[in-house]
């Protein structure tokens, strides 16, 4: 009974309304006691609405008996998920502050009225074409998006997902420069389609495919927490790792040292002068919202370009205003890209995918045909303009900005206060969390022991994401229209489930 109540104290910004609560600037310390009196004050005004669906173990039977064995959900008793409204999802029994987002997808809130109005009014009157004939919304919503886009950044071919996106990426540098290596970084994740599972460099997510890497390197990470070179003046984040550092203000070593071994690659693993392309994610997000050493991706564009190539920033993940600063995250780096490929936030949830580039480089997809059925079509564009809408309406940049940083501020007073946590980074709303099992070290938090703080929080009403190459990183990346009030009780339950952590390790050790 504590726990469904606990939950109760999680706020969101549904229909334009937020719960009330006394915010806080420092890490919540208190005891189930308090946080059940502190719940008694709470105006609840978004209790979870009936469920009259099929029942949960008649569900599971289903999910056995139909769907393919590899599709697994997430805790040890999976929620079944019947309906979401701004940053909150209702299972059979009570709602959840949800910090994940579908994975980094509902940008604008669940179910936005906007976005709802939109896509309904548009399924009354065309639902597809495909682009053999023209439709409107394609035209407004392509004039639209590009307005977004600096540079000569002006021509958009619209698919469904990221991992398309990627895919015509590829072809698209392969095509325009005649070359054929395309490097990634190692911990990136571009996609799982038989083409982009190339430049996915997890282990975790790759099958044993002949020719999976045909033509695709992987560049050293350039990862200030967990690589070889970086420290606490080298990453572009309101909060840096706690490893020491020699690097003065403006100047980071560790980026000369891990540009080096890009240097080294093109040397000794690449034609000379003769590259395809370069992918990074501006962040990266299924590797555990890990960034990059400071100046690193300016320099990299810069040799790839020198050597042939393109360069293409991955926003599938970091895009549409997630980061705070930007609208894009490229643009921390100080870099206009030749190609931007984006999806998940870009339609708020609903399948919808996009690759930006240039007249001069899109002129190769003329060279023969090429089609996308569902790319573009009315239902999307529609959807996808009115959450253009919305984030600049609603100004969800700057509350990323805002919410973001004042997270993460929280967020380093625990990592300062609970040795589980190692490492706190992101920008805007898009945060890791990592937990180790010795701070010094940096040893990895093991499955097992993740999985208990992890289960902990969605049982006190707040899902958080799970990432890293050993998945012991807590991902948050919530809706864009979360408060400081949902980020408190979000900052409260991660307090509370390591503490509780914390105190059943010593019990164990004294045994």
């Amino acid at each position: 009974m504590l726990l469904m109540n606990l939950q109760r104290l999680s706020a969101s910004s549904l229909g334009g309304r937020s719960l009330c609560r006394r915010l806080t600037t420092q890490p919540n310390t208190q005891h189930p006691e308090s946080l059940k009196r502190q719940q008694r004050q709470t105006q609840t005004q978004h209790e979870s609405p009936p469920y009259k669906g099929q029942s949960f173990e008649e569900v599971v039977e289903l999910r056995k008996q139909y769907l393919t064995p590899n599709v697994t959900s997430y805790y040890k008793k999976p929620l079944l998920i019947h309906k979401g409204s701004g940053s909150q999802l209702f299972d059979q029994d009570k709602s959840y502050l949800d910090m994940f987002g579908g994975i980094v997808t509902v940008s604008v809130g669940h179910c936005h009225p906007k976005v709802n109005a939109a896509l309904e009014e548009q399924l009354r009157t065309l639902w597809h074409t495909t682009n053999i004939y023209m439709h409107p919304k394609l035209h407004q919503y392509a004039e639209k998006l590009v307005a977004k886009m600096p540079g000569d950044l002006k021509n958009v071919y619209f698919v469904n997902s990221g991992s398309e996106a990627n895919d015509l990426a590829m072809m698209i540098a392969r095509l325009y420069t005649g070359n054929h290596d395309i490097i990634s970084f190692r911990n990136a994740y571009h996609g799982a389609s038989p083409y982009t599972m190339g430049l996915t460099a997890h282990s975790t997510w790759r099958y044993p495919l002949p020719g999976l890497n045909s033509g695709i390197l992987h560049a050293m990470n350039p990862d200030p927490y967990t690589g070889i070179w970086g420290g606490k003046q080298c990453r572009d984040s309101p909060v840096q790792t706690t490893r020491s550092c020699d690097c003065q203000e403006g100047q980071c070593k560790a980026t000369d040292m891990y540009y080096d071994q890009l240097e080294q690659l093109f040397k000794y693993s690449l034609p000379r002068g003769k590259v395809a392309g370069m992918f990074a994610e501006s962040i990266q997000g299924v590797g555990g919202t890990v960034q990059y050493t400071k100046g690193y991706i300016k320099r990299a564009a810069e040799l790839v370009r020198a050597n042939g190539g393109l360069f293409i920033s991955d926003e599938v993940q970091s895009g549409f205003g997630r980061t705070g600063e930007h609208y894009w995250g490229f643009e921390a780096h100080d870099i206009v890209p030749d190609i931007v490929t984006m999806a998940k936030g870009i339609g708020n949830g609903f399948p919808m995918g996009a690759v930006v580039t240039s007249r001069k480089v899109a002129e190769v997809l003329c060279q023969a045909l090429h089609f996308n059925t569902f790319g573009g079509n009315p239902l999307a564009c529609a959807v996808g303009m009115a959450v253009l809408d919305v984030i600049d309406e609603e100004e969800l940049q700057k509350n990323s900005l805002d919410v973001g940083t004042y997270m993460l501020k929280g967020l380093e007073r625990l990592r300062d206060k609970h040795d589980v946590i190692g490492d706190v980074r992101g920008k805007g709303l898009m945060i890791g969390v990592e937990l180790v099992a010795d701070k010094e070290t940096r040893q990895h938090l093991s499955a097992p022991h993740f999985v208990d703080i992890w289960e902990m929080c969605k049982d006190m009403g707040v899902l958080f994401g799970r990432g890293g190459l050993n998945a012991n990183v807590l991902r948050i990346k919530p809706p864009m229209c979360v408060n400081r009030t949902d980020a408190d009780y979000a900052l409260a339950v991660i307090d509370y489930c390591c503490d509780q952590y914390m105190k059943k390790q010593k019990r164990g050790s004294r045994r």
